[in-house]
């Protein structure tokens, strides 16, 4: 039997100081997940709990590369993300076993179409077309944890045009990275390749055609893309 079509090329993210690069299984996303951010939204942090949901892995955009503003939405926003990528599969493992599994560590972007978000909340439905659609996971090269080791703490911040909107640490996160790869490996097989966004701070708003979003973790790297 032969293939009827000839399938798209597997994501890839480059893997800094190497020729090398990380192939994109799944796409993984925390929601909620830095205290300032919940109550952004109008929520008790001490009654919200941190949730999932997933992009497409050919959501991915490298750095420097220009984003698209989507259909469907006025409100497009940004949401700066300390992101995990996992080298070695998951299943139901402790938090103290998390670190043996993450190979290293990147700067990502949850770009989300807010107003769709936020109808979806409302009438209570999935967030899929508000989060999982085409370039909306923008992200840096990964840096290998055993070059960088594993941040617990940094400046996370974000600007457009050059003025800051998001500025935080990422040891404010509710769930700290081990505790994030401990729960979805109770929910999910995490494989090679899987890359997690881990949540954001305050400070999320939309952007418009033609504004620059930089963005940085101390320790890690900066990532620049441009809406078109």
């Amino acid at each position: 039997m032969a293939m009827i079509f000839t399938p798209k090329p597997t994501p890839v993210v480059e893997i800094a100081g190497t020729d090398d690069t990380f192939p994109v299984n799944r796409i993984y996303c925390v929601g909620l997940n830095y205290r300032d951010h919940v109550v952004e939204f109008g929520s008790d942090p001490d009654e919200v709990d941190p949730v999932f949901f997933m992009k497409p892995a050919d959501a991915i955009v490298a750095n420097g590369v220009d984003v698209p503003y989507p259909p469907k939405t006025n409100n497009f926003h940004y949401e700066i993300e300390l992101v995990l990528a996992i080298g070695k599969q998951a299943i139901k493992i402790s938090a103290d076993q998390a670190e043996d599994h993450i190979y290293g560590y990147a700067v990502g972007n949850d770009l989300t179409r807010r107003d769709l978000q936020m109808e979806m909340k409302e009438l209570g439905m999935p967030w899929d077309t508000s989060k999982g659609f085409d370039k909306s996971a923008t992200i840096t090269a990964i840096h290998k944890a055993s070059d960088i080791g594993h941040p617990k703490e940094g400046r996370i911040w974000l600007s457009v045009n050059g003025e800051i909107q998001q500025d935080s640490n990422i040891n404010k996160m509710i769930a700290n990275i081990n505790q994030i790869v401990a729960k979805l490996s109770e929910l999910y097989t995490l494989e090679p390749g899987d890359l997690i966004y881990t949540g954001t701070p305050s400070g999320i708003g939309p952007v418009i055609r033609g504004d620059i979003m930089e963005a940085g973790i101390d320790g890690i790297d900066t990532l620049i893309n441009k809406v078109v």
